[in-house]
């Protein structure tokens, strides 16, 4: 994941004092088991990349003072180098430390007061398998999953969002509080590593 800051705002946001974060999302051919033809290719993109762009903005932009930040621009590019299993979760976790580098950047160079960050963001994928909950599918236990799930938290546990899916049978409340309780310990575990990646205690 990378970040660019651009001096500017969509066209809604002109003359508004408020900044802007977005993301791009794509994955490359051999990210996959088998080969898939670059979105490029075909003209367009797809659904599933469109909303998974908007999840991840949305994501970012939940824990952004975006009126702190003026009128600028970031956009984060998520692209899949290995696609086995939680890909939009990855995006996001990994897009929060590079938002933050971003931030710091344009406080050293003068362009911000301070980061315009009010807390910290992370995601992780979850799913029943067997009955089974089980945190961070890998290609294999999604393709087996009898219920899959996103969840992303800020730091102070905060749900920005939660998306959960029955992939045939409905499951029952208490198997999506196994997820929620599952995803909490592993996105706490993933906060820990951003914090390191960013050189924090």
């Amino acid at each position: 994941v990378t970040a660019s800051v651009e001096p500017r705002v969509p066209p809604w946001l002109r003359d508004s004092g408020h900044g802007w974060v977005t993301a791009e999302y794509g994955m490359l051919p051999r990210a996959t088991h088998e080969r898939t033809d670059r979105e490029a290719r075909k003209g367009q993109q797809s659904g599933r990349t469109q909303e998974i762009q908007r999840l991840i903005g949305r994501s970012l932009r939940a824990v952004t003072d975006l009126k702190a930040m003026g009128e600028m621009q970031v956009r984060l590019d998520c692209d899949v180098l290995q696609a086995d299993g939680g890909t939009r979760p990855a995006s996001i976790t990994g897009g929060y430390v590079a938002l933050t580098r971003a931030f710091e950047r344009c406080v050293a160079l003068g362009v911000l007061k301070a980061v315009p960050l009010t807390d910290c963001v992370a995601a992780v994928s979850c799913g029943v398998v067997k009955g089974t909950a089980v945190l961070d599918l890998d290609y294999a236990e999604d393709s087996a999953a009898d219920a899959d799930a996103n969840f992303v938290l800020t730091g102070r546990g905060l749900i920005v969002e939660a998306q959960a899916t029955a992939e045939a049978a409905p499951f029952p409340e208490a198997a999506f509080a196994d997820m929620l309780a599952l995803a909490r310990r592993g996105i706490g575990e993933l906060m820990a590593l951003q914090k390191k990646a960013l050189g924090r205690p």
